[in-house]
């Protein structure tokens, strides 16, 4: 697959990312934001000296960690009937887990081994104090990805996101959220981190079983990223992403500038399955039409003829609208 190049830039500062780079909604590559990180500048001096860096900060308590066969050649993904995982859990101290990534480097088949998503203050004590970025508020917990040279299924989060590479390099391939359907969603309710994949590997795609990921593939973007460089991923784009080298680090901030008392749109997602998806054609484009306008709101105010105080909840959601909403959606649910 032939990608076009993400956009960079460099020396970004917050004014320029808040004020330029988010309200644009595009991802973008932030080339060495981290290049003064001590666990850069260990890392570009050897492997060693990265992980030796690392160490400084680790402790004995075991830490969850996914394994996998040489077999799957370094893909975390589905096994063949799409029933389960191609890869094992379990747990690890860190530093045995690092030692591992330093002995097999030099393996053709390692096995495919990745500490993903740990929030750094928790397994690496001092370690975001020592490495750190102002382009996101003080609040947002950084976390923490490890591994050997592994890829990751192309799916989207929930969040904002930026992510620096502390060790190796790192590919991305990205996909506009309107890609979806020409993506190939995987199961919902099994998935291999929490929110859906794609089933089509973009390094080898299968376009006679997934012959619409041939339109995705022209709008793809695709940057490598080297110690020190970061990357902007806004909200709900799709992206895959290859570790290149035996021994990598990567840390990234995950954040949502939604109000916390809103409800989780996933959860929506799952009660219009339910209620709505299976309804007749006739009624679901009827149900199309009416949350076009009171929840898309893409043509025109739906308030825009009432007065405040009778706007209900199609007027602004603070706490006490919110938890009345909640409570009638748990009355709705329990009913047979």
């Amino acid at each position: 697959m032939t990608a076009q190049a993400l956009p960079e830039i460099a020396n970004v500062d917050r004014r320029t990312f808040d004020n330029e780079i988010r309200p644009a909604g595009r991802p973008v590559v932030l080339r060495q934001v981290g290049r003064d990180w001590p666990a850069v500048q260990a890392a570009q001096r050897s492997a060693e000296e990265g992980v030796a860096y690392l160490q400084r900060f680790s402790h004995g308590e075991p830490v969850a960690a996914i394994l996998g066969e040489p077999s799957i050649g370094g893909r975390f993904f589905y096994n063949d009937d799409l029933t389960g995982m191609n890869f094992v859990r379990g747990q690890t101290p860190l530093d045995p887990f690092l030692a591992r990534l330093l002995r097999d480097r030099d393996r053709s088949e390692p096995f495919a081994m990745a500490v993903q998503s740990v929030p750094l203050p928790t397994l690496l004590p001092g370690f975001a104090e020592a490495n750190a970025t102002d382009l996101v508020a003080p609040d947002v917990v950084p976390r923490i990805w490890l591994g050997n040279a592994i890829r990751v299924a192309t799916h989207y989060d929930l969040m904002e996101n930026i992510g620096v590479v502390v060790m190796g390099r790192r590919r991305f391939t990205l996909f506009p959220p309107d890609q979806v359907a020409n993506l190939y969603m995987g199961p919902l309710e099994l998935t291999p981190a929490g929110t859906p994949v794609s089933l089509v590997d973009p390094d080898a795609p299968d376009l006679t079983r997934f012959p619409r990921f041939a339109d995705a593939a022209k709008v793809a973007q695709t940057a490598t990223l080297a110690p020190g460089d970061a990357i902007y991923i806004p909200f709900h784009w799709w992206h895959a992403v290859e570790s290149l080298d035996p021994v990598n680090a990567f840390v990234n901030y995950w954040w949502n500038a939604a109000p916390a008392e809103l409800g989780n749109p996933y959860d929506a997602l799952l009660h219009a399955l339910l209620a709505i998806a299976p309804l007749p054609a006739d009624q679901r484009d009827a149900f199309r039409a009416v949350f076009d306008h009171l929840v898309f709101r893409g043509q025109s105010d739906p308030t825009a003829h009432l007065p405040d105080a009778a706007k209900g909840v199609l007027g602004p959601i603070d706490a006490t609208t919110a938890a009345r909403i909640r409570a009638t959606l748990r009355d709705g649910l329990a009913r047979p």
